[in-house]
Formats: C-alpha cells, sequence, structure tokens
C-alpha cells in the first residue's frame, strides 16, 4: 500500500474520532498496528500527534465568528468581543493541568498506558459512563446552556476530566470532557462545543512538546506524507464537527457509549486470542 494512501487513512480516522467521543489516540494506536507506515521512528511519533492539527484547522474555521475575539468593520468602529476574551481565559485555565501533566510525565504515560490492553479497557469503561450518565442525566435539567455561562469553577473541573484522556489512551479527550460536563449541569451542546475550544490550544501545546522533543528532521518524503495525513484529516473534520453538532441537539450519546463497549471488547479478544 502507498504510504500516501496509509496517510490519507489515518487523517480520515483521525477527523472522525477526534470529534466524537470514541478516542482518537485509541483508534490511532489500534490503526497502528494494523497498518504500518514505513517510515522514521521519530517520525511516526510526531505524525501521529501532528496529524491533529489537520482536525483542529477544522475548528478554527467552523468556529471563527465564536472563538476571534476582535471584529473589524471597513469605515466603522472596530469590535472587541469581551464575551470571546472571558471564554478564551475559561479555556485557559481548563487547559492548564493537563498541560502540567503533559510537561512532565508525558513520556512516562507513553511507556506504561499506550497498549491495546489499556486502550480496549478504557474504551469499555468510558462507554459503560456514558450509557450510565445519559441515563441519569434525562431526569436532570441542564443548567448552564450557553458558553457565557460557563464558569471558571465549571471550565477548570471539565478541565481535570481531560487529564484522564491525557493519562489513559482509549478513553477519549472529547468524551472525558463531555461526561465532565454532563455531570455537573452542562447541557450537550455546549459540552461539545467547550470540547472543540479546549482542543485547540491542547492540542498545539501537544504538538509543541513532540516537535521540541523529536525535532524537524525528517525527508521530503515524509513531510509529504504528513501532509496527506493533515489535509484529510482536515476535510473529513469539517463533516464530523457538523455531524457531531447536528447530532446531539436531538439525541443523547449513548450510542457511542454502546460502540466504545463493543470496540473495546473485539479490540481485547482479537489481541487476546
Amino acid at each position: 500500500m502507498s504510504e500516501y494512501l496509509k496517510a490519507i487513512i489515518f487523517g480520515i480516522v483521525e477527523g472522525i474520532t477526534e470529534w466524537l467521543p470514541v478516542s482518537s489516540t485509541g483508534h490511532m494506536i489500534l490503526l497502528d498496528e494494523f497498518i504500518k507506515l514505513n517510515v522514521s521512528e521519530n517520525f511516526r511519533e510526531v505524525f501521529l500527534v501532528l496529524i491533529q492539527l489537520g482536525a483542529i484547522l477544522a475548528v478554527i474555521i467552523m468556529f471563527w465568528k465564536k472563538i476571534f475575539p476582535f471584529q473589524f468593520n471597513m469605515g466603522k468602529e472596530n469590535i472587541i468581543r469581551k464575551d470571546i476574551f472571558s471564554m478564551w481565559f475559561k479555556v485557559i485555565a481548563a487547559v492548564i493541568p493537563s498541560a502540567i501533566i503533559g510537561v512532565l510525565f508525558d513520556e512516562f504515560f507513553e511507556e506504561k498506558f499506550y497498549n491495546y490492553q489499556t486502550v480496549s479497557i478504557a474504551l469499555i469503561v468510558f462507554g459503560v459512563f456514558f450509557i450510565v450518565i445519559e441515563n441519569w442525566n434525562k431526569k436532570k435539567l441542564s443548567v448552564v446552556n450557553s458558553i457565557g455561562e460557563l464558569s471558571y469553577k465549571t471550565a477548570v473541573i471539565i478541565g481535570l476530566f481531560q487529564v484522564i484522556a491525557a493519562v489513559f489512551p482509549g478513553v477519549s479527550r472529547s468524551g472525558a470532557t463531555i461526561v465532565g460536563a454532563l455531570l455537573i449541569g452542562v447541557s450537550r451542546t455546549v459540552a461539545a462545543e467547550f470540547t472543540f475550544f479546549l482542543a485547540i490550544p491542547t492540542m498545539f501545546g501537544a504538538s509543541l512538546l513532540k516537535l521540541v522533543k523529536l525535532g524537524f528532521g525528517f525527508t521530503t518524503q515524509e513531510y509529504a506524507i504528513l501532509f496527506f495525513g493533515l489535509l484529510s484529516a482536515f476535510l473529513v473534520s469539517l463533516l464530523s464537527i457538523q455531524f457531531l453538532m447536528n447530532y446531539v441537539k436531538k439525541h443523547d450519546f449513548k450510542v457511542f457509549g454502546w460502540y466504545r463497549i463493543v470496540l473495546g471488547t473485539i479490540v481485547m479478544a482479537y489481541f487476546i486470542c
């Protein structure tokens, strides 16, 4: 199989799983078991992280008006959106716990937990959480129904759930933050949106950390492989984000919980047998 085709497949999987609460890292680790990129080990490690930047670009483009605080009007007074600045301060507050954990223990977590056992168990356990929490959530009303209603305390609590995903691949960064948000009364739509915004500094930080660690010394072909992966992740993310935002308006997340349980069970059975 062409290395470029492999990169496109990785990008498609990243674009789908990054935003749906099914664990992109878990899926990438599993995909790497079956489709091996014929590249240096350092590049492979960088590729599996940097490919997320394609997904992030999709968020930036789709939510530009909600995340860019400056509004420039030709011939009129420019506007500074204080509510967007406030949102970003909350995002930064939420990112701090996982950033500290990532900088201090990134290599340790990769060595100990980046394997099929951890991925399959995390898929199953958080799948069960989704189903239980959604059943419980039906009996209560959401108390936070817009990004502007998020308090710093709520944002930090959601960020603490992201730490779980930073430690255990298979948990799902979006899944962990959405579960955390639902538990403390945030609506599904706001939980999904805040998860998207939280991903921007989180993934840029993770990519920067990986590049600082491994550098840029790759071949021309490897850079081309990265380009195809980024492009496919970006294009597929545009569709995935639109799907999820439409889906959460009418449905709960239990279907993703069942998917996680089934996939985790299949993965565990495959490697054991």
